[in-house]
Formats: C-alpha cells, structure tokens, sequence
C-alpha cells in the first residue's frame, strides 16, 4: 500500500517542478498527454569484452492510472523526442517506470 495519495503522485509530476509532459501513444490507441519525470543518465554496460561501455538509459516515470495497459512496443515523445517502450516497470504503489529506447 502506498504511502501517498493518487494527488500527492500527481504533485510530484507537476510541469513546473520536476515533470515534464509526454504524449504517450499506446499500439494501435490514441495519444494522451501524460505527466513524469524523464531521466536520461549515462550508465555503464558490460558488452562482454572486457571493457564496460557508457550508454544513455532514458526513462519515463509517471503514475500507473495514466499507463495502466503500458506495454512493450508503445510510443512516447518527449522533448520533441520519440522513444518505444522497452519495458513496463509498475513498482506496487502507483507509479510506473517505463525503460525506452529511442526510436
């Protein structure tokens, strides 16, 4: 059960503060604008080479009500910027992470 409310998720999306807004397209749906923080950090990544990679990570984290039928192979954009969803994270207290890759 999760701590805050369905209002108190929905604060810490505010535009004006951390979230950004996205239009999230669902296969075969229609596009909804969706508010979440996107993250799009440089992590390492081990290619089996011995030498680990850098590589940007983006993802979108929003609350689960607006994604609830997320599924791999959506569409986001955001900044201008389409991604595909890659992976469907819904952590157990409303909030959902979407992993993309940019399309």
């Amino acid at each position: 059960m999760a701590v805050e409310t369905a209002a108190d998720r929905a604060y810490m999306l505010n535009i004006g503060d951390w979230g950004v807004a996205a239009t999230y397209t669902p296969s075969g749906g229609s596009p909804a604008t969706v508010n979440g923080i996107f993250d799009n950090d440089i992590v390492e990544v081990d290619a089996g080479g011995g030498v680990p990679m850098a590589v940007r990570q983006p993802r979108f984290v929003c609350r689960e009500a607006d994604i609830s039928s997320a599924a791999d192979g959506d569409a986001i954009t955001i900044n201008s910027v389409n991604y595909t969803v890659r992976v469907v994270d819904h952590d157990g207290t409303g909030m959902t992470t979407l992993v993309l890759e940019r399309a």
